[in-house]
């Protein structure tokens, strides 16, 4: 089977992050947050699988090398016209595309298989949501079928709490409502012309996990998940302590205290009298100096955090603070 990842957005909303890195490289535990998007395709039998590129896309390629093909973007395409740019790739084939910042263990299969039972053009999936005012919402009658969207709408008007989670299914016959000009988005421009025609498309609705990581707050709330165990990931690391996990070459005996839920990587140094209080992620070969605190908070890979530093609630990278965030919803 086939799919595409959307992996050419700037992902201003992660910034600084994404000064540095492309979204999808964003790491979630021990690996980039596409990684665990391909991890989860192929063990459901996505054997052939590209990526659309733009920002530093060097960094994608040499990071998965040839385990996907890849269609570099000069001048962004949009959601949609991105997805048309590959349509040589899908051939006659059904078209399933991830976005590049989804995490979730979702099953692609049951999206399929939702599509041709339903039969219409094209199939999104979708999940209730808290707060629909931080999601995009489908409208659909009781059978499933779409009737319209609204955009982050006040909850007191809202027409539905299914938030779209950017993971879809087409039929090829899709890129028939496409719009002339090379640029395309799915709800500016592709799902408007499906309703303008009658044309008929569903929902998929999911219990499954699923989080965008589109921001830096759902960064840290999608890490924590993975680190609590509310969605199905393999993570490397071996437990060295009840809800305590540490990568090859690390050692905890220097630390003054650690309370998990707690995941170290791989070659990390954390000095003496250091004290990590969980949730809490330090990612492959950071260094936590002498006495540092750390609590609730995510340090990057690579990262050094100064001797004395005490970080809460925070995004550390580089060795400076990157966000301290509101509390977990």
């Amino acid at each position: 089977m086939k799919a595409m990842v959307l992996a050419a957005g700037l992902g201003t909303r992660l910034q600084p992050l994404t000064f540095e890195v492309p979204k999808p490289m964003v790491p979630v535990l021990d690996r980039p947050v596409m990684a665990h998007i391909l991890d989860l395709l192929e063990r459901q039998g996505f054997d052939q699988v590209i990526a659309n590129l733009h920002w530093f896309p060097d960094t994608i390629r040499g990071y998965f090398g040839d385990r996907l093909e890849y269609r570099l973007e000069e001048e962004l395409l949009g959601t949609a016209g991105g997805v048309r740019n590959v349509r040589d790739f899908f051939g006659d084939d059904l078209v399933v595309v991830v976005s590049g910042d989804a995490l979730t263990d979702l099953d692609l299969r049951a999206l399929v298989e939702r599509h041709e039972s339903a039969g219409g053009i094209a199939t999104l999936t979708v999940k209730k949501v808290p707060d629909t005012r931080e999601y995009g919402v489908v409208i659909h009658d009781e059978d499933g079928r779409i009737q319209g969207f609204q955009e982050k709408p006040d909850p007191a008007e809202a027409l539905s709490d299914l938030g779209n989670c950017g993971i879809y299914c087409f039929s090829p016959e899709i890129f028939d409502y496409f719009p002339e000009d090379p640029f395309a988005d799915w709800a500016q421009d592709v799902f408007p012309e499906l309703l303008s025609h009658d044309v008929p498309f569903f929902v998929h609705e999911i219990e499954d996990y699923w989080n965008d990581v589109g921001s830096l707050d759902e960064l840290r709330t999608g890490t924590f998940d993975a680190l609590e165990g509310r969605l199905r990931l393999e993570v490397s690391g071996e437990e060295v302590a009840d809800g305590v996990r540490a990568g090859e070459g690390t050692s905890l005996a220097a630390c003054e205290q650690v309370e998990g839920p707690v995941w170290v990587g791989a070659e990390c140094e954390l000095g003496p009298g250091t004290r990590l209080v969980g949730p809490l992620v330090i990612g492959d070969g950071a260094r936590v100096g002498e006495g540092a605190a750390l609590r609730e908070s995510i340090v990057l890979p690579g990262t050094r955090v100064d001797a004395g530093a005490i970080l809460i609630g925070a995004i550390a990278g580089h060795g400076d603070i990157v966000a301290g965030l509101r509390p977990l919803r």
